[in-house]
């Protein structure tokens, strides 16, 4: 049994779910997702609660039942909260700048480079080196967080790169003499 799957989610006063076969809509004040729900699971809603449950006791379905617990409770924070990623840009000369629906960076190679941003999602640019990206679905932001980061990945040796705020970056241990 999946300790996550069998936890309820709570469904704030703003957020509307609508349960269809195989999937869950929900809608809030961010926007709206249709997450689809794998095969032997359903989901049933009681007093303002999302519970989901198997189709059937079997072992092996438990692993989709925290799955799907998981992405749905993702949608509804989604759609009424949203997500959000930081980014910093480390490093002498690196830069961001917004032109439009395009980021442009200034990464040490010798041409600058240009990232389209989905339009699902939002970027700002807080300082020439802080970027946060944010939007309601958070499969989509971490992706796209991540494929900023993967322009110029952080080196442990000389701590420049795009790195997420906070991260922490470690040396490989080197070998002993002995």
């Amino acid at each position: 049994m999946s300790r996550v799957g069998r936890k309820p989610i709570p469904i704030p006063t703003a957020v509307k779910v609508s349960i269809e076969p195989g999937a869950v809509e929900v809608h809030g004040p961010k926007g709206k997702l249709r997450q689809i729900v794998p095969r032997g699971v359903r989901c049933e809603l009681n007093d303002g609660e999302l519970w989901v449950r198997l189709v059937r006791e079997d072992r092996s379905l438990g692993k989709f039942q925290g799955l799907a617990r998981s992405l749905v409770a993702n949608a509804v924070r989604g759609v009424s909260e949203g997500f959000k990623r930081e980014l910093d840009l480390v490093g002498i000369g690196y830069r961001a700048e917004l032109k439009g629906r395009q980021l442009v960076f200034a990464l040490g190679y010798s041409h600058p480079v240009v990232f389209d941003i989905p339009p699902e999602i939002d970027v700002t640019v807080d300082r020439q080196t802080h970027l946060t990206v944010s939007g309601i679905d958070r499969q989509q932001v971490g992706q796209v967080a991540a494929n900023i980061r993967a322009l110029r990945k952080p080196d442990p040796y000389k701590q420049k790169g795009v790195r997420y705020t906070g991260e922490v970056l470690r040396k490989k241990v080197g070998k002993t003499g002995a």
